[in-house]
């Protein structure tokens, strides 16, 4: 795996892999509610969630093997929220990723409990993948609390309300700031903190992670505002324009195309910075995935 490309691709299969292989034999799940789960977790996702934990855990030379059952709980949270943001009575999509949103193909009740399940299920996962790689109970409790913190109402919940509450009253580039920091930084950090977490991090490399996580965070977000505007809607796999014609605030409607480029390029150097100074000892994977997300195109 000489190119970042490559690593992306190897161990999303891999995640993938974990993904089908979520519940135990013996358990009875409803067909229905199976089969909605499974629509959303393989709908074609980047992966990027799972990918930063891994990185983060291949950093510090930790072992990939324990990582992934985790890497996949994280992508089954990061999926539930799109399933639930997609709904109509938050974003009202009607496209995921060029494929018809959960709701539209299994109804919204169907929708909504499916975003439950992942969202309950992960944190079995966690607990139950963890103990069986032999990760120190002391460990798995401060990844379940980190989980629940950076997931809930003072991170990603908290900050999808701020967003929808907040949509027609943005003025400054603070308050977007705010929002993205929450609805999509904290899922970031979560993920980078757990390798970290895992693969035995100092506090020091620990808040590291965080910054660096923090920053390609909302460097994603702009770049996704960018992709909105002048991205390719067969690569996107929604419309163009859906964030202008739904009248949502964005980096380029605040401050122009030109500026966003350039507050791309500033914080992800500046995310790179953070993990050189903090001597991981492999650190770089991560250095490129901040490069690769910069130059995404979807």
């Amino acid at each position: 795996m000489d190119t970042i490309t490559e690593f992306i691709n190897y161990y999303g299969l891999e995640v993938e892999k974990e993904l089908k292989q979520i519940f135990p034999q013996n358990w009875h799940i409803p067909e229905r509610l199976e089969e909605s789960m499974n629509y959303s977790l393989f709908a074609g996702g980047k992966r990027m969630r799972p990918i930063l934990m891994i990185a983060a855990a291949e950093a510090l030379n930790g072992s990939i093997s324990s990582v992934l059952p985790a890497a996949g709980a994280l992508e089954m949270i990061h999926t539930y929220s799109l399933v639930h943001d997609d709904l109509p009575a938050m974003d009202d999509d009607d496209y995921r990723r060029g494929k018809l949103t959960n709701h539209k193909v299994y109804g919204e009740a169907m929708a909504i409990l499916a975003g439950d399940a992942l969202l309950t299920h992960s944190f079995y996962i966690v607990s139950k993948s963890l103990r069986a790689k032999d990760i120190p109970a002391e460990t798995i409790l401060n990844i379940i609390e980190e989980l629940s913190t950076y997931a809930g109402p003072r991170g990603m919940v908290g900050g999808q309300v701020d967003d929808m509450d907040g949509q027609q009253g943005i003025t400054s580039i603070e308050q977007l700031k705010q929002i993205h920091t929450h609805k999509t930084g904290d899922l970031i950090v979560c993920s980078l903190r757990a390798g970290g977490h895992i693969a035995g991090a100092t506090a020091n490399q620990l808040e590291a992670l965080a910054s660096f996580g923090y920053k390609i965070g909302l460097a994603f977000q702009i770049q996704d505002d960018i992709l909105d505007v002048v991205g390719d809607e067969q690569k996107l796999g929604k419309p163009v324009l859906s964030d202008e014609n739904g009248k949502k605030v964005t980096y380029p409607y605040l401050i122009g195309l030109e500026a966003c480029t350039d507050k791309v390029k500033e914080l992800t150097e500046e995310a790179k910075q953070v993990i050189i100074e903090a001597n991981f000892p492999n650190p770089n994977r991560l250095l490129e995935i901040a490069d690769f997300l910069m130059q995404r195109e979807h």
